[in-house]
């Protein structure tokens, strides 16, 4: 049985080509990927694996969201930011044009965010608070990654989302079940966009949020 061959490189380079990005954007993103290994290595931040394919696995993974963002977009929120991804790849991508909050509870992690963005001359929102009480600003686009099963990421965003919020999660091989637990409890329109980065992944592309019970009582009315 011949092994599986080895993924193809990809590097600063790879993602500049993927991406179209400027040299100057690549270079805030390298200065950003080398916070992280620095932070990681004494913290944790990510796995060890995954930062030796960190420009795919990481960086362009967050970035194909820039898509699909929709052309009035001037705030985005990101839920549950971690290392940054996709929230803090997505506020330098978008740099002058769209203003981001980043929300994260774990202290730790919220002073890496503060440490990456200051590193890149990066002026973002950064909340260390749990999401659920924090201080529900009206977004254009919400995002999140590896944050929480849908439904409960649904309740998470339901806040921040008015009708023409887009809400951008990357998700993985259990979306199917868990659009169908998330349609029980929210109302929504949704398109699933294949992800660039990973052939199981999927980015759920969600307007028009709200509580069933409560389109259902509003017909009743």
């Amino acid at each position: 049985m011949s092994e599986a061959a080895p993924p193809e490189p990809f590097g600063p380079e790879e993602f500049a080509a993927a991406t179209n990005v400027s040299r100057e954007t690549l270079g805030r993103l390298k200065a950003y990927v080398d916070v992280l290994k620095d932070w990681s290595a004494r913290h944790n931040l990510v796995s060890t694996r995954s930062l030796e394919n960190v420009w795919r696995r990481h960086l362009w993974d967050s970035a194909q969201l820039v898509q699909y963002m929709p052309s009035y977009a001037t705030s985005l929120v990101d839920l549950g930011s971690g290392a940054g991804f996709p929230g803090l790849v997505l506020a330098e991508m978008l740099r002058d044009r769209v203003s981001v909050v980043l929300y994260e509870a774990t202290r730790k992690k919220a002073e890496f965010l503060e440490a990456a963005a200051q590193r890149m001359g990066l002026s973002v929102g950064i909340r260390n608070v749990r999401i659920e009480a924090g201080r529900h600003q009206p977004a254009d686009v919400v995002t999140a990654r590896a944050v929480a099963p849908l439904d409960q990421l649904l309740g998470y965003a339901h806040p921040f989302a008015e009708r023409h919020t887009v809400c951008l999660f990357l998700k993985g091989q259990s979306v199917v079940s868990e659009l169908t637990k998330a349609r029980k409890s929210w109302s929504m329109k949704v398109s699933q966009h294949q992800s660039a980065t990973d052939p199981s992944g999927v980015i759920l592309e969600i307007r028009e949020l709200g509580h069933v019970a409560s389109k259902s009582k509003r017909k009743g009315q």
